[in-house]
């Protein structure tokens, strides 16, 4: 309905814009439909009996589905490509390293995954008034970002602190 409803009033203000939501969505559900396979293919893997080469190539095919939601979500930041693959290649390798050398440690924060996803739904709210012409500061869509994750962050650190 939110699509739309999106759809809708895009058209009569850009009707490029309307065809972007629609594409928008579609990837969305193509790269869900991708990541809820991998995910139930990643439980299989390490019981298969495929060579070690053949699992670094499925995992890379995996980042790779993966890395579409972090290009879609850079554009909230800056339309700017060459900075945009920059951020993703830096942030893949961060994150590569952090999940390897911490996965017990990242485990320990419940709602961080709760911060990622309302950051997500705020970036994008803020696009669409953008997209619909509202003036939109460019410091708000990282304010945001950080005030969202920092708040589940914070949040994991009071459960963590209780259960302890």
């Amino acid at each position: 309905m939110i699509l739309a409803i999106i759809v809708w009033l895009a058209l009569g203000k850009n009707p490029l814009m309307a065809f972007g939501a629609v594409v928008g969505s579609t990837a969305f559900f193509i790269t869900h439909g991708f990541k809820q396979n991998a995910e139930q293919r990643e439980k299989n893997l390490s019981q298969s009996h495929l060579s070690d080469l053949s699992k670094i190539l499925y995992l890379e095919v995996i980042d790779a589905t993966f890395s579409i939601d972090g290009v879609l979500g850079a554009f909230a930041f800056t339309l700017s490509v060459p900075l945009i693959l920059i951020g993703n290649g830096i942030g893949a390798v961060v994150v590569r390293q952090l999940t390897i050398g911490n996965i017990e440690r990242i485990k320990k924060y419940l709602y961080l995954k709760n911060g990622a996803m309302y950051s997500i739904l705020f970036l994008g709210m803020i696009m669409l008034l953008d997209g619909f012409g509202f003036h939109i500061p460019s410091w708000l869509s990282p304010v945001v970002t950080f005030t969202a994750v920092g708040y589940f962050f914070y949040k994991s650190k009071l459960e963590n602190n209780y259960s302890i």
